[in-house]
Order: structure tokens, then sequence, then C-alpha cells
């Protein structure tokens, strides 16, 4: 029994500051049921002995300070165990919201427990001497109500990270995303899988149990077939998650190009403001200026960079010259910017563009795009078409292939930053790769963390694909690799036991 997670806890459950409503919330652990929970109620509300509070019914309350003055009046409310949020004895305290109120109450609280739990013996309570010896109640750690709600099976934890994502959703659609995740749109996704590999391992061990039954094992149960479509399942999930990372943390978007192509024209473009100063002199910008914007609820953080070009362009650091020094740091931080970008758009001049979709513009510009990262998706914006007459216009290479099949798609927008011409075309291609569709459901929201766990579940699939195709002789590292895939999606929801395997076995004989 660990027992610092049945400490009876509380904190204050609304947000710092002052409101016309604040809520002291309580989970009484070990307490829940017993009496010293019913005679902490009593003395806390200033009642008798006698009083115990209705669950779900609200009652109007005074708190009580240990002299019984009233410290406030509110609404007592008690959800007993194991109806609710935690899956303990709940008491909430809804009082007025002025922080030193909210303060004394939590302080009163802590006081009144220690001095119950001090004075209570184990025969009063019916619980063990060793277990009042650690009962005092104390406050909540960051997240712990939650915490405890994964803990007593409320929430499995992709449901209780949504909680959190929910709280901090700052659009309509991480909202939805968020809700959906924690109504467990993700997790039941998560377990449909789950459950289509338990049933293939199934077959498997059966078949590694009963060697004597020299059955064709992979051709006669379909086992390829079965491993197919489970791993087409988890792809579709992957794709699915990684949408919903993108809704809940948003895209990177960084601005580079050489010096006066107009990076801070366009940052101020998109974000309808001055953010950034725009002057006719090549380096204005020395540092990043970030700028978040939102379309169609997908956040897009936009970063402009300092104009890049060869150092021995800047000249060398000197007394006399320590502004080539700031624009030396202001290239080294663009790099270090690129490096976490989702979204590199590369800046170039519609009166130096190439006809061809395929090259650069200049050898300067082809250095630059050959060190860019491979896992962030390129877009050349051809800015300043008010300059030559361009019309505007989205250009792939796709589209006049130009490009391999399978490669990353790669295209030129053409704009301006000055007239607005084209700026919705950028819109609509930054919103693609996002992946926002307009008549899509709304997704649920996903982490890294969940990212991670898919990846490496597809890959113990395609390991398991591989040794599938060398035939039953390979059983056993097949079947190994089913299992450390189911590991990696239990890992999502916090469930990591293998009962769930042995009923799927035994319930086939």
């Amino acid at each position: 029994m660990n027992l610092h997670r049945d400490d009876p806890i509380v904190a204050i459950a609304t947000p710092a500051g002052r409101g016309g409503i604040g809520v002291v919330r309580l989970s009484l652990g070990c307490w829940s049921k017993q009496e010293i929970a019913q005679r902490f109620s009593a003395k806390l509300l200033g009642k008798g002995d006698d009083f115990e509070l209705v669950p779900r019914r609200a009652s109007l309350a005074s708190v009580h300070a240990a002299d019984d003055a009233v410290i406030d009046r509110g609404i007592a409310l008690l959800f007993e165990a194991p109806h609710s949020y935690t899956g303990e004895d709940v008491l909430e305290l809804q009082v007025h919201g002025g922080p030193v109120v909210l303060q004394m109450i939590v302080a009163r609280c802590l006081e009144l427990a220690s001095s119950l739990a001090s004075s209570l013996t184990a025969r009063e309570t019916d619980a063990p001497l060793e277990t009042m010896q650690f009962a005092t109640m104390r406050l909540a750690q960051p997240g712990e109500f939650t915490e405890r709600a994964f803990l007593n099976g409320k929430l499995d934890l992709a449901q209780a990270e949504a909680v959190a994502d929910l709280i901090e959703a700052s659009t309509e659609a991480a909202v939805l995303g968020a809700q959906a995740s924690l109504s467990g749109v993700f997790s039941d996704a998560v377990r449909a899988l789950v459950d289509q590999v338990i049933e293939l391992r199934a077959l498997v061990e059966a078949t590694l149990d009963f060697p004597e039954e020299e059955l064709d094992f992979l051709e006669q149960s379909d086992a390829r077939g079965r491993l197919a479509r489970v791993r087409n399942a988890l792809q579709a999930l992957f794709d699915r998650a990684r949408q919903g990372a993108l809704l809940r943390e948003g895209l990177t978007v960084v601005l580079i190009g050489r010096p006066n192509v107009g990076k801070s024209s366009l940052l101020n473009a998109l974000a309808q403001a001055e953010v950034a100063i725009v002057t006719p002199i090549a380096g204005t910008t020395r540092d990043r200026v970030q700028e978040t914007i939102r379309l169609e609820g997908i956040a897009l953080h936009i970063v402009d960079t300092a104009g890049i070009r060869e150092l021995d362009e800047v000249g060398e650091f000197d007394d006399a010259h320590d502004a080539n020094a700031v624009e030396r740091i202001g290239i080294a931080r663009t790099w270090d910017a690129i490096a976490k970008a989702h979204v590199v758009l590369h800046l170039v001049e519609a009166s130096s563009i190439n006809a061809t979709v395929d090259q650069e513009t200049s050898v300067e510009d082809a250095d630059i795009a050959s060190r860019l990262p491979a896992h962030a998706s390129r877009r050349t914006v051809v800015n300043k078409i008010d300059l030559t007459g361009d019309q505007a216009r989205v250009v792939s290479a796709l589209e006049n292939d130009k490009c391999a099949e399978g490669t990353p798609r790669k295209s030129r927008i053409y704009l301006s930053a000055k007239t607005g011409a084209g700026l919705d075309l950028l819109r609509r291609e930054l919103l693609a790769i996002a992946g926002w569709q307009p008549s899509a459901e709304t997704g649920f929201l996903a982490r890294e963390r969940h990212l991670t766990a898919l990846r490496a579940a597809r890959s113990h699939l395609e390991y398991a694909s591989t040794h599938a195709d060398q035939g039953d002789r390979m059983l056993e590292l097949f079947a190994e690799e089913l299992r450390l895939a189911q590991l990696e999606l239990n890992r999502i929801t916090g469930e990591f036991t293998a009962d769930d395997l042995l009923g799927e076995i035994f319930g086939r004989f």
C-alpha cells in the first residue's frame, strides 16, 4: 500500500486571483467512508458530531476557524466514493473567491485534520495504527486530483492528459479535440487496435503451446493478412494522432531567405499587424521575431529570422564593426530556429526567379536549401510579384512531374506581401500541411509521447511482418514482436497487464 497516495489532500481548485466564487477541493483518501471524515466535516462547518452531509446535495454552510469564528459562508458539496472525480470521498467548498479567504480555509483544513488525526485512535476509526500515523491531510501536488482519478480507474492515462489539454486549450478546435480525447475517442481507438493484436497473439501463442498439431499456422490462420490489417489500422491511427499533436501544439513556421527579400513584411501581412520593423535597409531584422496566428483553429507560430548570407559577406568582428557581430549572432539563431521548424518558408524575390520549379534562384539560395532539415516541410515563397507583374499562384513540382513519386512535395507560392495578393494561397497551403480539411470530423488531441509509442509499435509490427515472411520457424520471434507492439500501445492508456491475453487464450479452449 502506497501511503502517500492515500493521504487526504486539499487545494484551491480555482485559478489564482480574485473572483466572485472560489473552490477549495478535498479528496479524503484513506479517510473515505470513515468516522474521521464525518467528524472532520462537522467541525469544519461548525456542526455537531451527528451532522452528516448528504452526498450530491448542496448545503449552505459556514467554514469555522479554531475559535469558532466564521471564515466564510458558502456551499458544501460531498461526492461519495466511488462516485467522484478521484474515486475517493471528495468535499468541495464553494466560497467567495478572495485569495486570502481561500488560503485561510486551506490552512484551517490542514490544522483541523492534523488535530483530529492525532486525537483519534485506531480503534475509533477502524483503521490500522500504522495508517493513522501517516494519514494527516496535506496540500495536493500539481495534478494530483487527476492522478488519483487515473490510479483509481476513473480515467485512463490518455484521458488524464486530456484534462490538462482542455484547460490549456487556446482555440475552439483544441477545446473540441481535448474533449474528444477526454471522452475516450483516442483511448477507444487504441484499445480496438490492442484487441486486434491480442487476437493475433492468442493464435500464435496457442500454436506455440501445441506444436504437435504440425499445422501451417501462417497460411491456415491468415496471420499475414491479419497482421497487414493491424498495420494499416495502426498507420491510420498514427496519422490521426499526428494531426492531433499539431492541433494541440500548433505548427512552427520559420521564414528564411537572404536579406531584404520581404520576410518581415510577410510576417506583418500574415499577422495583420506591424509586428516586425520593415525598412529598405538589408539586414534590419537581427533576431528572431515570433507571432502566433490562428487559421481555422490551427495555431501557426510564425518566426521571422535574420537574413541569411555568407559570413564573409558580413565582415569580421572588431570594435569598430560590432554590428557585424550582431548580424553573425542573428544568422546563427536563424539556423537554430530552422532546426526546430515544422515548416520552412524560403523567400526569394520574383525578379530573380528561374522558370523551372526544381531549380533554385541562385547559388546562394541553393546552398540555403541544401542545409534545410529533412523533417521540415519546405515551400518556396516568391515575393514581390507586384514589381514583376506575375500572377498570384501556386506551382507544384509534382504537377509538372519534376519530383519523383514519393518525394516531398516541392512548390512555389507566388505572392506580394506588400499588396496582399496571394496571401490566401499561402494560408491554404499552410492549412494543407497541417492536415486541415473543412469537412473533416473533429479529431482528438495527442502528445509527442503518444506518437513515440505509436512509432515504436509500428516498428515492432514491421519486424513481425519480416519474421512472418520467413515462415513458421520464426513464430517465436513473430509472437515476441506482437507482444512488444502491444506493450507500446498500452503505454498510451497506462494499461500494462497481460491478463487480457490469458483470458483470450483460455477462452478459445
